[in-house]
């Protein structure tokens, strides 16, 4: 496959075989059985790899099919705002509030407006971009728009947990707590300690449409899921 052929396409249910080697991509399932290809990134040590996903080069009907199932994983609990991280973040949150019936949703960004405040804003990191220095607001002209209401904080990919760290750190200080935060995938599990370090378990509120490991490099050059 061409790097600009992933992410366009969804596979019937059990296209591929799944939890065996795998060299040109990584096989992961929706909730209704449909498989999505998903291309390989090895990691800096070059014994491990993870899968990859970019929602915004995705086609379409991936792009809809994935904020759909999203949002039948969070319509039990009540969003009435989605509120969306940037920037992969953004293309996910603004489908799931549509597919959830909202008429708009509430874009966090990093890019400072010169009526944005310093204060509602924090430090932001991201696995994908670690050497540059941003910065996440709140435009202050939407936060009517979250008090007081069932908030639901969307990602594209929950890997490392920074971006959903950055995202709870700002929205909690503007005395806002997601009743649930939500993802297209959650890439393995180490986000876990991340998210929940401040003591509030944070972790038990994330949901996403798939998961999908670390993998490791076996001796014919291939990858495989531990264990």
């Amino acid at each position: 496959m061409q790097p600009h052929d992933f992410w366009q396409e969804l596979h019937p249910p059990q296209s591929f075989s799944t939890g065996q080697e795998c060299r040109d991509f990584y096989v992961a399932e929706l909730p209704d059985g449909r498989q999505l290809r998903l291309p390989i990134r090895v990691l800096a040590n070059g014994e491990h790899a993870l899968a990859s996903l970019i929602v915004n080069q995705a086609s379409f009907s991936v792009q809809e099919a994935l904020a759909e199932a999203l949002a039948a994983r969070i319509a039990d609990y009540d969003v009435e705002v989605v509120a969306g991280l940037p920037t992969l973040g953004l293309t996910l949150a603004s489908a799931v509030a549509r597919a959830l019936g909202h008429a708009r949703y509430v874009p966090l960004g990093t890019s400072r407006k010169f009526w944005y405040r310093e204060e509602l804003s924090v430090s932001l990191s991201s696995i994908t971009t670690p050497n540059q220095e941003k910065r996440l607001y709140i435009d202050p002209r939407m936060l009517p728009l979250l008090e007081g209401k069932r908030v639901a904080l969307i990602d594209d990919v929950i890997s490392s947990g920074a971006s959903i760290v950055s995202g709870l750190q700002l929205v909690t200080a503007c005395g806002i707590e997601p009743v649930v935060i939500g993802a297209a995938m959650l890439q393995s599990e180490r986000w876990r300690e991340r998210v929940d370090a401040d003591g509030k378990p944070w972790s038990e509120r994330i949901v996403g449409v798939f998961s999908t490991p670390i993998l490791e490099k076996t001796a014919n050059g291939g990858w495989r899921v531990p264990g």
